[in-house]
């Protein structure tokens, strides 16, 4: 038993060295598909270790933790001071900020906000931005100033419909001419763009991708949306299964949107790292993968050893197939032989 696991320790100190030399290298496959691969951020731990020479810049930065290590709301300066921090630290690379996504699962005493039977399907995210304008005006603000500091796109959460996205563009635009009539120097052009974690803006994502200048997949909400599952209730975990078919064909959908547009598409969730889906995410054409540092240098192993080519009939395959356990297996089988 001991020798097993010293040969299991070995291999697994082996794995991790290929890992921190390909987190190095830019990510791309041997016959020359490139992809972005980046991290989520957003606390104070994860500013002060982010390492821009690792990565391709900031896939989504949680701008909720301002909100929650404060007793009040925090002021314009504290937001522009954070905001320009990880935008410098990005040395150039994109940062991609998420306006305050506060509700369902995370609640703030000071925001007063109502009690609800359902709150993963109430007043959350951009909802409540755009019911209290002065809370989003002041962070709108602070995003324009720190976007002179850095590669600074903005990204707008649970997005359902049209009027949305165009009513927090709006809200954009007159930040903007609120600190130009003050003299306070901001951002001429920041690209605007949503989080597509619903299956409204999944089957919107041709509409909205002729007015959002990039998506991002958030699978985490994805998923609990699709499926109609609670991820925090065990009794119905086998159902939140980022596997499950139709949120496979979903993410398919919206990379085929926007490609069509012609803007960028992204994935933010725990599913951009997942090793049983990164061979069909490629395949599918994803553009850029967000994820937690600890992950990169192994998701950028995979794409340097992976030829595109290898790939392309994957999402055919698995899209194909009628059950979750037969799509699986094909999965499986491009994991076992490492493609």
């Amino acid at each position: 038993a001991v020798a097993e696991f010293t040969r299991a320790g070995a291999a697994q100190e082996a794995a991790r060295a290929r890992w921190r030399e390909a987190a190095a290298k830019p990510a791309v496959t041997p016959d020359g598909h490139a992809a972005s691969v980046c991290v989520n951020s957003g606390n104070t731990d994860s500013l002060k270790s982010f390492r821009a020479d690792l990565c391709d810049g900031v896939g989504l930065f949680r701008t909720e933790f301002l909100f929650m290590d404060q007793n009040d709301y925090p002021s314009e300066e504290l937001q522009y001071r954070a905001s320009r921090a990880v935008a410098e630290a990005a040395a150039g690379k994109e940062v991609i900020i998420r306006t305050l996504d506060i509700g369902g699962d995370k609640q703030l005493g000071y925001m007063d906000l109502p009690k609800e039977a359902n709150p993963f399907l109430g007043y959350r995210a951009i909802r409540i931005c755009l019911d209290r304008e002065e809370v989003f005006k002041t962070q709108l603000r602070a995003l324009l100033r720190a976007a002179l500091h850095g590669h600074v796109k903005i990204m707008f959460p649970m997005i359902v419909t049209l009027e949305e996205l165009r009513a927090a563009k709006a809200a954009v635009a007159r930040a903007r001419a609120s600190l130009r009539a003050e003299g306070v120097p901001c951002a001429d052009h920041v690209p605007l763009g949503i989080m597509v974690e619903t299956p409204a803006a999944v089957l919107l994502s041709d509409v909205l991708a002729e007015e959002a200048d990039f998506f991002s997949i958030g699978t985490n909400d994805l998923i609990q949306y699709t499926t109609a599952t609670d991820r925090m209730n065990e009794r119905v975990q086998y159902l939140y299964d980022p596997c499950n078919l139709s949120v496979l064909r979903a993410i398919q959908t919206v990379i085929q949107n926007g490609h069509h547009a012609h803007i960028p598409v992204g994935m933010c969730g725990e599913a951009a790292s997942d090793e049983r889906l990164l061979p069909l995410l490629l395949a599918m054409g994803l553009d850029e993968l967000s994820m937690v540092p600890a992950q990169v240098g192994r998701v950028k192993h995979f794409i340097q050893n992976t030829p595109f080519a290898t790939l392309k009939a994957l999402p055919a395959e698995v899209l194909g197939q009628r059950e979750i356990g037969e799509a699986k297996r094909i999965l499986a089988q491009y994991e076992k032989e490492g493609l």
